[in-house]
């Protein structure tokens, strides 16, 4: 897996990743708490993970980083089901029988992935003339969008040269 930083478009409007930081934290703790929940040490540690990730990570990467700090399996899904009910984390489709990747979203420019289906290296991308003919197509037939995704899948240049190689 390709070890490059693959998380690269965040708000403009931030003092920088610390400023997203503190917006994130503070959006899940007014989630947590019409939930009814509390922002746990467990919780905040995944969160705080999450933020400071320079690529799409899995459950299985922050079990991994965590469990050290007592930090179960279970939690993490969890949480991550917390975050993405909250609309603060999405889920990267993984390639055929890959594993699940997250990014934090919240309030990050819109962004398309290009997924290797060798390595899992994920590329982060921006396509405004698609983005247009997608707004003329849904105002064309009065429909509404409410959000969308496009995932690309194929195989980053390391892949391919191996494989031409």
């Amino acid at each position: 897996m390709s070890l490059e930083k693959e998380l690269v478009f965040f708000p403009s409007w931030t003092a920088g990743r610390e400023g997203y930081a503190t917006r994130i934290r503070e959006v899940f703790q007014a989630y947590l708490t019409e939930q009814g929940l509390r922002l746990t040490d467990q919780r905040e540690a995944i969160v705080d993970l999450l933020l400071k990730a320079e690529q799409h990570v899995s459950l299985q990467d922050i079990y991994k980083a965590l469990k050290g700090k007592g930090i179960g399996k279970v939690t993490v899904f969890r949480t991550l089901k917390m975050l993405e009910d909250c609309r603060l984390v999405e889920r990267v489709t993984p390639p055929k029988g890959g594993t699940a990747k997250f990014e934090i979203k919240f309030e990050r420019p819109h962004h398309d992935h290009l997924v290797c289906v060798e390595c899992g290296a994920i590329q982060e991308v921006q396509w405004p003339e698609i983005e247009k003919i997608q707004e003329k197509a849904c105002r064309n037939l009065a429909f509404t969008p409410l959000w969308h995704r496009h995932e690309v899948f194929g195989r980053c240049t390391t892949c391919e040269s191996k494989r031409k190689a």
